[in-house]
């Protein structure tokens, strides 16, 4: 029998080196013991749900770091401001534009709050990412729909992605309705060094931003921030009342305040050490010949308005490998845990607690795959390559759509196999998990093109999540 507690101790004692988040990096900053700070709303120590004294203190500052006009600490997690902002930004039955790619916490709202959801379909990059929606798209919806009433979208990706939140907020705003932007993978944005501005700075409405993911702040803890008037504070606060538990963690607080005072204090040393560590990795990944470590110069303007370089996306390339296989090579061979794997790359998430030992083990272990990687191997799986280089286009295609999401979510459903499911409405959600973007939604029609990409996802050892059973096949759909 194993203890998660004992599990954890003991992994921690070994030499995995995490390129995943949480952003501390498993590095312990000057911070009590927990259990002897761990409290609850207890006379003198303020009360999140109603911050009067040094809980409001602690959002003020977090406000004035990033240059909003409110901020709200969120201990469950970009997903709870999330779910808190769009509910407070919609009534019930109101139209929203959505981007496609955003995380499944965005389908929710829209399933809570009985949402109609117009999409739009982030460009695919040459290197096939998800791209950048633009304000032309942005502008053509709200245009096309005069009653959408807020616009919803992701800044910055999973890898990186940015786009123009400014030109963005300009064509939502001539259209009267508010922007909100998840943030969630761009909280260490706007403090210079070479990053983007962050989405605070652009003109969006409510940015939501996971400090865990890319800043050293414990798993779970998260900020919402409000920069105008065109979403109700009230709104927001009665949504998180809702959302949000009754009990927030006193240890996820003084850990979010302490990353503050952190940046505020060290900020500036921090990261330039980490762009240091950056630019060197970058500049040393170019002698590769088969792997290919994206780079700003893959990317041209139709593909990405921006991009955040602190994340490592890495091409298999020509060495013959799937995105799997170059991901357990490096787990089992030279202990580097990546945070995602796909068809034809792994992601490294960094941050400013990354240190030069880990850069370097990451660019020797690319350095002997890479020399080991011959024309021979790779002409050998010269398909599988071909495969691999529009898997995001393939995974993420227009699924015909019969009805909203909380209209097939109210309806019976039974599982079927996947034969029998060709040409009914999916019941359910289906997502690559990370990154936690659904391939499909209630309401939309299962295609033989979505069955044959779901049995890829499994062959290509890719965590799906959704399917009832995935080793026998069988998911859920709408009967009437």
């Amino acid at each position: 029998m194993q203890y998660l507690d004992q599990k954890l101790l003991q992994y921690s004692k070994e030499d995995y080196y995490p390129f995943h988040m949480p952003g501390h990096k498993r590095k312990r900053l000057d911070f009590p013991n927990p259990y002897e700070i761990d409290i609850t709303e207890i006379d003198g120590f303020d009360n999140l749900h109603h911050a009067t004294e040094i809980l409001k203190e602690a959002q003020m500052r977090a406000a004035d770091l990033y240059g909003s006009k409110r901020c709200f600490y969120l201990v469950n997690g970009s997903t709870c401001g999330l779910l808190a902002a769009i509910c407070a930004a919609t009534r019930k039955r109101d139209k929203v534009l959505v981007a496609r790619n955003c995380h499944k916490a965005v389908y929710h709202a829209l399933s809570l709050n009985e949402l109609s959801a117009e999409y739009l379909y982030p460009l695919i990059t040459q290197n096939d990412l998800q791209g950048q929606i633009t304000p032309e798209q942005v502008d053509a919806a709200l245009t096309e729909n005069p009653d959408i009433t807020v616009v919803v979208m992701t800044s910055p990706t999973y890898e990186g992605i940015v786009s123009d939140i400014e030109g963005i907020a300009d064509a939502a705003h001539r259209h009267q309705v508010p922007l909100i932007v998840d943030a969630a993978h761009g909280a260490h944005l706007g403090f210079g060094n070479g990053f983007p501005e962050n989405p605070v700075k652009q003109g969006a409405d409510a940015i939501i931003m996971s400090l865990h993911k890319t800043l050293p702040s414990f798993t779970q803890t998260a900020l919402l921030h409000l920069t105008s008037d065109w979403i109700s504070v009230a709104e927001v606060e009665r949504y998180l009342g809702i959302f949000e538990t009754s009990s927030p963690s006193y240890l996820f607080m003084a850990g979010m305040d302490a990353c503050i005072r952190l940046l505020q204090d060290q900020g500036q040393e921090l990261f330039s050490r980490y762009r240091g560590f950056l630019d060197k990795f970058y500049q040393d990944a170019l002698e590769l010949k088969h792997l290919h470590v994206l780079a700003k110069s893959d990317l041209n303007k139709e593909d990405s308005f921006d991009w955040d370089d602190s994340k490592l996306v890495i091409f298999t390339g020509s060495t013959g490998l799937s995105g799997e296989e170059l991901h357990e090579i490096l787990l089992e061979k030279y202990h580097l845990q990546m945070e995602m794997v796909s068809g034809s790359y792994v992601l490294g998430m960094t941050s400013i607690m990354d240190d030069e030992e880990g850069f370097s083990r990451l660019l020797e272990a690319l350095r002997e795959i890479d020399a080991d990687a011959t024309p021979e191997k790779a002409g050998d799986s010269q398909e599988e390559a071909g495969n691999s280089r529009d898997f995001i286009r393939r995974m993420y295609r227009t699924n015909p759509r019969e009805m909203q999401i909380y209209q097939a979510a109210e309806l019976p459903w039974m599982e079927a196999s996947f034969e029998e499911a060709v040409g009914k409405m999916a019941a359910g959600y289906v997502f690559l998990y990370p990154p936690g973007i659904p391939m499909i939604v209630p309401g939309e029609i299962i295609t033989h093109d979505f069955i044959e990409n779901i049995r890829e996802c499994r062959q290509r050892k890719l965590r799906v999540e959704g399917i009832s059973d995935l080793a026998f096949e069988r998911i859920k759909i709408v009967y009437f």
